[in-house]
């Protein structure tokens, strides 16, 4: 789907990671060796509050920033978003490109992660498989370098030492599903591209 470039317009609520999945969607076109711009766009920062981000991802540089008007992709990481029309852009698929894909749903999220708060990780994975904008390997190195593989610290006692370990095998645990989400979302899409 991405020829020049691809523009997704990602609507959701306060603190369901919209901000972040378009941050890892640009990190993976980096990696693939693309060019890409992510930005947020909301008001007061409040759980379940409207909130949007926009991903841009081209072969070319891409300069412009600010809301995105004519996506070719919208992503609608909520039912509310649609329902009650929480969305800065109403309707939610106000300017979507002839031949533009709408994705929404969260199910999927909770089936593999078991957990709402992957819904962006869910989003992320379709948008790739449908699109191909980016690899499963980019988003995978994205992921990686976002919530961090690797976990150093230092500590003097024991006690300390436990802490960390379990806090970091409940990163390590987090990573995993959210990778899992993604890679199951991705083939799934994959089906329908």
């Amino acid at each position: 789907m991405i020829k020049k470039r691809l523009n997704i317009r990602m609507s959701g609520l306060g603190g369901q990671g919209a901000v972040t999945a378009a941050h890892v969607m640009a990190m993976a076109a980096n990696r693939d060796g693309k060019f890409s711009i992510s930005n947020p766009f909301f008001g007061a920062e409040k759980r379940m509050a409207p909130a949007e981000s926009y991903c841009r991802i081209g072969i070319e540089r891409i300069y412009d920033r600010g809301e995105l008007v004519f996506p070719d992709v919208i992503e609608v990481f909520h039912p509310q978003v649609i329902t009650m029309g929480k969305s800065y852009t109403m309707p939610f698929y106000s300017g979507v490109k002839e031949g533009g894909v709408v994705i929404a749903g969260t199910e999927l999220a909770i089936e593999v992660a078991g957990t709402e708060l992957s819904t962006n990780m869910s989003m992320i994975g379709s948008v790739a498989g449908i699109t191909k904008c980016v690899s499963m390997e980019a988003l995978d190195g994205a992921l990686q370098e976002r919530f961090g593989k690797k976990f150093v610290a230092s500590g003097g006692t024991a006690s300390l030492d436990e802490a960390i370990k379990k806090k970091f095998a409940k990163k390590e645990m987090l990573l995993a599903k959210n990778l899992a989400t993604v890679k199951r979302a991705y083939e799934i899409a994959s089906e329908w591209a």
